[in-house]
């Protein structure tokens, strides 16, 4: 089983944050939101292993604040 890597892979992490701000630059917030539910299901078919999206999506609901 493999584990969710956190650390960054990229050898131009800005490079690549800014290709992901570019990605949605133009796009009302509807197509921008389309846009990054497909690239989630893209990366999480890469990814392939249902334990590390579980991990990955316990990572990503942390930082969300709590509903009241």
């Amino acid at each position: 089983m493999s584990r969710l890597i956190v650390a960054s892979r990229f050898p131009n992490p800005d490079a690549a944050y800014e290709a992901l701000v570019e990605s949605r630059r133009g796009l009302s917030e509807k197509d921008a939101a389309a846009l990054d539910a497909r690239l989630v299901l893209i990366l999480a078919n890469h990814i392939g292993d249902p334990e590390v999206l579980r991990e990955a999506i316990a990572l990503a609901q942390q930082t969300l604040a709590p509903k009241d």
